[in-house]
C-alpha cells in the first residue's frame, strides 16, 4: 500500500479514487523498479526544443539512405536507457509507457539480462546460430523446459518455436489446416497422401491444395506476412496491393463501454456476432470451402483496443468445437502478463482449452503452444531453417524467471486497476478527450477513445513533447503498453502529465 507522502504527491483531483481503491483492496504484491534499477530516472527530462530532436532527424535522415524513416518517432541511444525509461539521441529522457509496440517486459539494460549476455552460454547460442529443426544444441531441450514450457497455457503444452509474431501466427495456421486434412483423412479411413494430393499440390490445385478457409474479425491484427497478411482486418494501408486468400472475416461485436454498464446491450450483441460465425461456416462450407481454423484476439489491439465478454469467447470456443473448426487465440500482445494474467484467455474461463495460443513481443521469443493431437504427421511439414533462436530462448527464460520470482503478473494487475481508477476521475473531468475508457480489470491493457482522430494524434504528440512514449491505434484510441515493471512512481509521472497535457488542449 502506497504511504502517505506519495499519496499526497498525487495530483488532488486523482487522488481521493486512489485512496479508496488503496484502502479497499490491498495489493498482494507491489513491485518498485528502483530495486533493480536504482539509477532509473525519475521523471522525464526534455532537453531538445522539439521531440524528436536535431540529432534524431539527422540520425533518421541518414537511415532513411537506405530504409524508410517515415514511421520513426525518435532515435533510441538504447545504451544510455534504463527501466521505465527510454533515452533518445538528443539526449531526452522518456517515461515509455508504450515499450516498443508492447514488447518489452523487464524495462530496458535489465540487470539480469545484461548478466545472460555476457556468459559463455549465450555467446556460444549467439554465435553458432543453428537450424533447430535439424540440428538442435545440446541444451535446447533444457533451454525449453526451464522457459518456455513453464507457462504453457493449460491444456496446450506442446511448443513450436519461430521468429516473430506474424510466423507465430502463420506457423499456427499451416498446423491447423494440416491438422484438419488428417483429421477428414482418418474419418475416411485414410491412412496416406494419394498420388493426386501429390502431383496437384505442385500446381497448387486441389486435391492437394485443398480449398480451406480461415476465418478472422474485422478489424484484428495478425501480422504482415502473406497467410497472416490475409487475416488482418485492420488498417488498409497495411493490405493495399498485396495479394490476398479469399478468407471470410466477420465484425467484432459492436461493444459499448464500461463493460459493466451495458452488460445487456453488449450480451446482445456478442449473440448477434456468434450467430453471425456460425452462419458464415454454414455458408462457406456450401460453397466448398469449409472453415478450418478461426483465429482472434483477446482484445483486438491494433485495431482499436476492442473488448468482448468472456462468455463471448466461451461461446467462440464452444462453436468451433461444434463445428470442428481450431480456435488460435492470438496473444502475440496480450500475452506474458500484461493483462493482470500470465495469458489473457485465462480469463475467460474455458471449458475446453483452445487449439492454439500463438506469442511474441514481451516473451522476446515467439511461437505458438499446441496439443499432441495438431502436431505434423511427417517431418519437415512445418519447418523453417531456424525455429526461433536459442539465444531468444535463453532471454525469454530469465524474463519468465523474473517475472515469477517478483510477482510481476500480479502487480501488473493490481497496479492497473489503481491506474484505471485514476483515469476514470481525468475521463470525468475531460468527458470529450478522455471517452469509452476500457480495460478495467485487464492490468495495465488500457485504452481510451478520443473524440477524433486528430485529437488522438494532437494529445499524442504533446505527450511526447512532456517526455511520455504514448501509442494510438484504431480510428482514435489511444492506449497504454508499459511494462510489467510500471509502477506507483511512473504512474504518478503518466497521471501528472496527462492531467496538464489534457488541461491545455482543452483550454485551446
Amino acid at each position: 500500500m502506497l504511504g502517505a507522502a506519495r499519496r499526497t504527491a498525487r495530483t488532488t483531483a486523482l487522488a481521493p479514487a486512489r485512496r479508496t481503491l488503496a484502502t479497499e483492496h490491498s495489493p498482494p504484491t507491489r513491485f518498485a523498479s528502483a530495486t533493480v534499477f536504482p539509477d532509473e530516472p525519475s521523471h522525464p527530462t526534455v532537453l531538445s526544443d522539439s521531440v524528436p530532436g536535431s540529432r534524431s532527424r539527422q540520425a533518421s535522415q541518414l537511415i532513411g539512405e537506405f530504409q524508410d524513416p517515415r514511421a520513426h518517432v525518435l532515435v533510441a541511444d538504447y545504451a544510455k536507457s534504463k527501466g521505465n525509461y527510454l533515452t533518445d539521441v538528443d539526449g531526452n529522457q522518456h517515461l515509455d509507457v508504450f515499450a516498443q509496440i508492447a514488447s518489452i517486459a523487464i524495462g530496458y539494460n535489465h540487470p539480469d539480462l545484461i548478466e545472460l549476455a555476457k556468459t559463455d552460454e549465450f555467446a556460444v547460442a549467439s554465435m553458432n546460430r543453428p537450424a533447430l529443426g535439424s540440428f538442435p544444441g545440446a541444451d535446447w531441450a533444457e533451454t525449453i523446459q526451464k522457459g518456455l514450457l513453464t507457462v504453457a497455457p493449460k491444456g496446450v503444452p506442446h511448443l513450436f518455436t519461430q521468429m516473430d509474431g506474424s510466423g507465430a501466427n502463420e506457423g499456427a495456421l499451416k498446423a491447423a489446416f494440416m491438422a484438419y486434412r488428417a483429421r477428414e483423412r482418418k474419418e475416411a479411413g485414410v491412412e496416406d497422401f494419394t498420388a493426386e494430393e501429390m502431383s496437384s499440390v505442385m500446381n497448387n490445385a486441389k486435391p492437394g491444395s485443398p480449398e480451406l478457409v480461415a476465418m478472422s474479425f474485422k478489424s484484428g491484427f495478425h501480422g504482415r506476412l502473406f497467410g497472416s497478411l490475409s487475416l488482418t482486418r485492420s488498417k488498409a494501408i497495411h493490405k493495399l496491393d498485396i495479394p490476398a486468400f479469399d478468407w471470410p472475416a466477420v465484425s467484432w461485436p459492436s461493444i459499448k463501454y464500461p463493460l459493466d454498464e451495458y452488460a445487456s446491450e453488449n450480451a446482445e450483441a456478442e449473440a448477434r456476432t456468434i450467430a453471425r460465425v456460425e452462419e458464415t461456416i454454414v455458408e462457406w462450407a456450401k460453397r466448398g470451402k469449409k472453415v478450418a481454423a478461426l483465429i482472434v484476439e483477446p482484445v483486438q489491439a491494433e485495431g482499436g483496443d476492442n473488448h468482448a465478454s468472456p462468455s463471448f469467447f466461451k461461446a467462440l470456443r464452444t462453436l468451433t468445437r461444434e463445428h470442428g473448426v481450431f480456435m488460435i487465440v492470438d496473444e502475440v500482445q496480450t500475452g506474458v502478463g500484461a493483462t493482470g494474467s500470465f495469458w489473457a484467455h485465462e480469463k475467460w474461463q474455458l471449458d475446453h482449452p483452445p487449439d492454439f495460443v500463438t506469442f511474441s513481443k514481451k516473451m522476446q521469443a515467439a511461437g505458438y503452444y499446441h496439443a499432441e493431437s495438431t502436431r505434423p504427421s511427417l517431418p519437415y511439414r512445418n519447418y523453417n531453417t531456424w525455429m526461433g533462436s536459442p539465444a531468444i530462448a535463453m532471454q525469454a527464460r530469465e524474463i519468465i524467471s523474473f517475472v515469477k520470482a517478483h510477482g510481476l503478473v500480479q502487480h501488473t494487475a493490481v497496479i492497473g486497476s489503481e491506474l484505471y481508477s485514476s483515469l476514470e476521475a481525468l475521463a470525468r473531468r475531460f468527458p470529450g478527450m478522455v471517452t469509452n475508457l476500457r480495460g478495467k480489470d485487464h492490468g495495465t491493457f488500457i485504452a481510451w477513445d478520443a473524440e477524433s482522430p486528430a485529437q488522438r494524434d494532437q494529445f499524442v504528440a504533446a505527450m511526447r513533447q512532456q517526455g511520455v512514449i504514448m501509442g494510438g491505434c484504431g480510428e482514435r484510441a489511444i492506449r497504454l503498453r508499459p511494462m510489467l515493471i510500471f509502477g506507483d512512481k511512473q504512474m504518478e509521472v503518466l497521471l501528472g502529465k496527462m492531467e496538464g497535457v489534457l488541461t491545455t488542449l482543452a483550454g485551446k
